[in-house]
C-alpha cells in the first residue's frame, strides 16, 4: 500500500505494520482481524456501535463466498483507495478501514462520531427579540440551520481542506445570481492560495484573506447567528464558514454595518431608526467625548459658559496632572478593567465590573489623582463605546480615541480636525473584497441610503432585498 503499485496485492499483516509505524503505534488506534479481514480505526473518533451493527457483525456472519466483502458492509458511506497517504488521512478523521488479503483496495466506511455541542443561545450577540439559536463547532450542524432558513436551490458551496497538520474543512457559501462572481471569484482565489500548518478559529482565514493586513479597521465580519448570515446572503454577500468554530465569516463588509444590528429588522422601522439615532450619537461620543474635553480645558476654556468653567476650574485644582494625562490614566484602567471583566468567570466578572468602577471611580477623586468632570467623561464614553454592535469595530474606536485624544492633548481642535480627515481619507481607501469600506456613502449609492440611519420598513426593503454591492476592484491592497 504505502507507494506501491496499484496490482500490488495487499498483505494485512504489513499493511496493520504500516499503519503502526505511521501512527508511532498510537493507543488510540484500534485493529480487528476477521479470518483474513483487517479492520482498523481511531478509538473515539468512530461510533463502536455502528462499527459492530454494520461492519463486524455482518462481516463476521458472512459465510465464506466469492462475493466481494464491501457486499457484506451497510455502512452507506464506502470509498475505496490505494494511495497509503489517503488511508491515513482517512482514519485521522474517523473513518473505518477495511482490507482483505490479496485485494487490490482497502475499503474507508464513514462511520465518523466526533464530540459536538449542542444548540444553544449565542454568547456574543444576544437581543430582546430574533432568534435564540446560535451556530456551533460543527460544520453540518452549522449548514443545516442555513438551509433551514433558505429553502433554495441557488445555494452554491465551495469546499477546502486547509492545514497541513490541521486539514480543517473550509466552506465558501453564497447564493448564485445573487452574489457577485468576481467577490466569488476572488475569495476563492484567496482560499486556494492558502498555505499554513494548521488552522483553528475562523480569523485565521480572516487575516490570510483580507485585503488589508495591517490596517486596524475590520473588513470581514464575523457572527455566529444563523439568521444574520442568512439575511448578509440574500444582500449578495458570501459566507465563510470554518469548522470547529461557531464564527462564520461574512464578506464584503462596510464600515456602516458594523452599527447595525440584526435586531433591527425584528422590531418596528419607527423603534428600529430611533435606536439607530441613538446609537450613531453614542459611537460619536465613544470617539470624540474625552479629546473634545481635553482640547477645551487645555486650549479653548473660552467655548465654556462661565459658571460651567469655574465648575470645572474648581473640579480640577487639586488635580496634579494636565488633563490629557488625566484622561490616558483614565483611559487605560477602564481598558484594563473591561478586559478583566471579560476574562473572568462570568460570575465574578458581574461583581469585579460593578465593585471595580464605584470603588476606583472613588477613589481616585478622593486621592485628588483625577478631577471628578474626567471620571464622568470617561463614564459616559465607556456606556457610549458599550452602544456598538460588532466586537471587533470596539477596538478600531477605541484606538482611534486613544490617537484623537494625543492630537487634542497637543493640537487643540486644530488636532482633532486632522485626525478626523486623516481618518476621513484613510476610510475611503480601504477595500473589502474590492468593494469601497465607507459605502453607500462613497461612492454614494442612493439605495444603500434605504437601510443606512434610516431602517426603512420592510415593504420598502424587500423591494432592494437582494442587491449586490459595488462591482469591486480588481486591486488587492497590501
Amino acid at each position: 500500500m504505502q507507494q506501491t503499485p496499484v496490482d500490488e496485492a495487499i498483505d494485512i499483516t504489513q499493511l496493520q505494520a504500516d499503519i503502526n509505524q505511521q501512527l508511532d503505534h498510537d493507543p488510540d488506534l484500534v485493529f480487528v482481524r476477521l479470518r483474513t479481514t483487517l479492520i482498523a480505526y481511531i478509538s473515539g473518533l468512530v461510533d463502536a456501535d455502528r462499527i459492530e451493527r454494520e461492519i463486524t457483525k455482518p462481516l463476521s456472519e458472512a459465510k465464506p463466498t466469492t462475493e466481494p466483502i464491501s457486499s457484506h458492509i451497510l455502512s452507506p458511506e464506502v470509498k475505496r483507495t490505494h494511495l497509503f497517504e489517503t488511508l491515513i488521512d482517512s482514519l485521522l478523521v474517523g473513518f473505518v478501514m477495511v482490507a482483505e488479503q490479496g485485494e487490490m483496495q482497502v475499503l474507508l466506511a464513514n462511520l465518523a462520531c466526533l464530540p459536538h455541542r449542542n444548540i444553544e443561545q449565542p454568547q456574543t450577540e444576544s437581543g430582546v427579540r430574533g432568534p435564540r439559536e446560535g451556530f456551533t463547532e460543527h460544520m453540518e450542524t452549522n449548514v443545516a440551520l442555513l438551509r433551514r432558513r433558505l429553502k433554495t436551490d441557488k445555494i452554491r458551496i465551495k469546499t477546502w481542506q486547509i492545514g497541513a497538520l490541521s486539514q480543517t474543512e473550509v466552506r465558501l457559501i453564497y447564493l448564485e445570481g445573487i452574489a457577485d462572481q468576481e467577490i466569488v471569484n476572488e475569495l476563492t482565489k484567496r482560499l486556494s492560495a492558502i498555505d499554513i500548518d494548521a488552522v483553528l478559529e475562523s480569523s485565521y482565514i480572516e487575516e490570510l484573506t483580507r485585503d488589508h493586513p495591517f490596517s486596524i479597521f475590520p473588513t470581514m465580519e464575523y457572527t455566529e447567528r444563523p439568521d444574520v448570515v442568512a439575511g448578509a446572503l440574500l444582500e449578495g454577500k458570501v459566507s465563510i464558514f470554518t469548522n470547529n468554530t461557531p464564527f462564520v465569516l461574512i464578506a464584503p463588509f462596510q464600515f456602516w454595518s458594523a452599527f447595525q444590528s440584526s435586531e433591527d429588522y425584528y422590531l418596528m422601522f419607527s423603534s428600529a431608526t430611533f435606536i439607530r439615532f441613538i446609537r450613531s450619537l453614542s459611537i460619536i461620543l465613544a470617539l470624540l467625548l474625552p479629546s473634545l474635553y481635553v482640547a477645551i480645558t487645555t486650549f479653548h476654556p473660552e467655548m465654556l459658559p462661565t459658571n460651567l468653567l469655574l465648575a470645572v476650574a474648581g473640579a480640577r485644582e487639586a488635580s496634579p496632572f494636565p488633563a490629557m494625562v488625566e484622561a490616558l490614566i483614565m483611559e487605560i484602567t477602564f481598558e484594563a478593567l473591561r478586559e478583566a471583566i471579560l476574562r473572568l468567570p462570568r460570575i465574578m466578572g458581574q461583581t469585579v465590573s460593578i465593585v471595580g468602577a464605584l470603588v476606583i471611580g472613588q477613589a481616585v477623586v478622593q486621592a485628588g489623582i483625577v478631577s471628578t468632570p474626567m471620571v464622568i467623561v470617561v463614564s459616559v464614553t465607556g456606556i457610549a463605546s458599550f452602544m456598538i454592535p460588532r466586537y471587533n469595530m470596539t477596538f478600531s474606536i477605541r484606538i482611534m480615541r486613544l490617537l484623537l485624544l494625543l492630537l487634542a492633548g497637543t493640537l487643540g481642535f486644530v488636532g482633532i480636525l486632522l485626525g478626523l480627515f486623516t481618518l476621513a481619507l484613510y476610510l475611503t481607501g480601504i477595500r473589502s473584497v474590492g468593494v469601497p469600506y465607507l459605502s453607500p456613502i462613497a461612492p454614494l449609492r442612493l439605495k444603500g441610503l434605504r437601510d443606512f440611519l434610516i431602517r426603512s420598513p420592510h415593504w420598502l426593503l424587500d423591494r432592494d432585498l437582494v442587491s449586490t454591492p459595488p462591482k469591486p476592484s480588481k486591486k488587492r491592497h497590501d
